[in-house]
């Protein structure tokens, strides 16, 4: 490593630097001979132009492909090993996941109280490149999106009716019942309350300490270290100049399946609810025609937001988006329960804080079902999102400090989220217990909002903005995914040419296709876990890795 610096100029950019930026003011550079984009193969066949990573970009899609193909010809046979993947992960190794994720929460608690907390990202003299308000919004709008759309009233609702039918023992005196810890038997509002915390739980700062590690990593090593935006730059404090050979390109690769199918989790989840929604609103058969239609159509609307560019494409889109959602919020506060809406703010959030220790909690579980179906699904998917979600955090916050970045990317879309979820859960619950409306808690998962809406004024136009918003999350996120996987293979390129991130945005449609076929959600949740469980190894031990870069760091006074 480079001795830090001490000049208080910006230091002139590396002509290979390809969009990364030189620290500004003092910083530890790692000295290496590696140039961005070295390895890359740049061609031009048919007039298309490439300049991708051989290695990573060849076996990454070599290998999606084949299980594509494989998933669509093979769907009798699939959806059984789906269907017992699942059930391996979840049954054997969920504890994995939740271990990893409390070690990265207490990791940036921690980093927020000690003096590497001082360190600004892009060096000592760095200015934000966007202002607060700007900067929260995007924050909130990059790690949740279709998530929120899909369980905002399916999640509070189901917690709350396990958690109030109590504990059910099997004959050989294992618990059956999928109620959050000890449930709440016959007690309504002990069920409200526990449902909340567990749907918060999920929402909260565990996910968000896993964006906020990768984030960070990524920040400190390419805006302050001078390293490539990918997941192998995390990890030159432990393989040095190895990261350059098999090691990172092993490392990348995984980053690229976490990240694909993740987000195809997501587009796969989002697809059957709009899918839903149309059949609830238009009576459109709501059947696989409807899907593969619904996912071409849209992976063809991604298509053109990739030719405008990221400032005319995903910003405009990103825009329309927060405030269709933030409409939306706003009128299910005002017509729903509004006082329990409000008061329920803090209450859902003390009961998230008394429960968390025992929610979080990996081993020795009696509610099986739901630490492992709920739980480590969770945990698995959000882990497979972080490349995506904290490199898009580590490009939009170059100029803030460690602390800041922390306490912001953790403490602000967790807020956020609570809100989000009280509103529509508590709105759903409410419509159960004080007017009996059945018909909300019988509906299936993906028509569980649509329900909803309907008891409530307006219904066709709430509903209708509702199909909107998961359409243009499916957007944003199949086009800010694209973004960055092909960034990943790429070598490091931030501005690589556009029919690459063409080619991955139509894998994801066709890769959401094949799993929805090939075993439906239980596809998609395996998908997510199996990818998840290595990254999860891999981010733990880039938790290591941050540190010891961190503490290399010039601080502020």
């Amino acid at each position: 490593m480079a001795n830090p610096t001490n000049d208080d100029k910006p230091q002139e950019p590396d002509a290979g630097s390809q969009g990364i930026p030189a620290p500004e003011g003092a910083a530890n550079l790692i000295d290496t001979d590696y140039v961005i984009g070295q390895d890359n193969i740049t061609a031009s066949p048919m007039g298309i132009s490439v300049d991708l990573h051989g290695k990573v970009f060849l076996f990454s899609s070599i290998v999606i492909l084949l299980f594509v193909i494989l998933t669509l010809a093979l769907q009798a046979q699939m959806e059984p090993i789906f269907n017992s993947m699942f059930s391996f992960l979840t049954t054997k190794l969920s504890w994995v996941f939740l271990l990893g994720a409390n070690v990265f929460v207490i990791l940036a608690l921690v980093l927020i109280f000690t003096p590497m907390g001082r360190v600004r990202i892009g060096g000592a003299n760095a200015t934000p490149d966007f202002g607060y308000a700007g900067w929260f919004a995007m924050l909130f709008a990059a790690g949740m999106g279709i998530g929120l759309m899909f369980y905002g009233v399916a999640e509070p609702l189901g917690h709350y009716g396990t958690a109030l039918g109590g504990i059910s023992m099997g004959e050989d005196g294992v618990r059956t019942d999928w109620a959050p810890l000890g449930g709440a038997e016959g007690d309504q509002a002990g069920a409200a309350s526990l449902s909340m915390a567990a749907t918060i739980f999920h929402w909260g700062l565990h996910p968000w300490g896993a964006y906020a590690i990768v984030g960070l990593s990524l920040a400190i090593f390419a805006f302050n270290k001078g390293l490539p935006l990918t997941m192998r730059s995390i990890f030159y404090p432990i393989l040095g100049e190895r990261i350059w050979g098999w090691p990172g390109h092993v490392i990348d690769i995984l980053a690229v399946f976490a990240t694909l199918f993740g987000l195809t989790t997501s587009l796969g989840l989002g697809a059957t609810q709009a899918s839903a929604g149309l059949n609830y609103l238009f009576d459109i058969p709501d059947n696989n025609v409807t899907l593969v239609l619904l996912i071409l159509g849209i992976t063809v609307v991604a298509l053109g937001s990739i030719m405008l560019g990221v400032d005319k494409g995903v910003q405009r889109l990103s825009q329309l988006n927060m405030g269709l959602a933030l409409l939306l919020l706003v009128f299910v506060i005002a017509v729903g329960p509004t006082l329990m809406i409000a008061t329920g703010v803090l209450e859902n959030l003390l009961g998230y804080v008394k429960n968390l220790p025992a929610l979080s909690m990996p081993f020795g579980r009696e509610d099986a079902n739901f630490s492992q179906g709920w739980t480590a699904f969770y945990w698995a998917w959000w882990i497979a999102w972080s490349p995506f979600v904290g490199m898009f955090i580590a490009r939009v916050s170059r100029g803030r400090t460690v602390r800041e970045f922390l306490i912001a990317v953790l403490l602000v879309p967790t807020f956020a989220s609570v809100v989000w979820m009280t509103a529509f859960g508590t709105t759903a619950i409410d419509q159960v217990v004080s007017s009996g409306i059945t018909e909300v808690q019988d509906a299936a998962l993906e028509l569980q909002l649509f329900t909803m809406l309907e008891y409530l004024p307006l219904t066709s136009i709430t509903s209708f903005v509702g199909i909107v918003l998961v359409i243009v999350f499916f957007v944003t996120s199949s086009d800010s995914g694209s973004l960055v996987i092909d960034s990943i293979t790429a070598g490091g390129k931030v501005d690589a040419p556009k029919p690459q991130r063409i080619f991955w945005a139509l894998l994801e449609g066709a890769l959401a296709i094949a799993l929805l076929l090939g075993g439906g959600l239980a596809a998609l949740q395996t998908a997510a876990l199996t990818t998840g469980l290595p990254f999860t190894i891999v981010l733990l031990v880039g938790c290591y890795a941050i540190v010891k870069g961190l503490m290399s760091e010039p601080r502020a006074k």
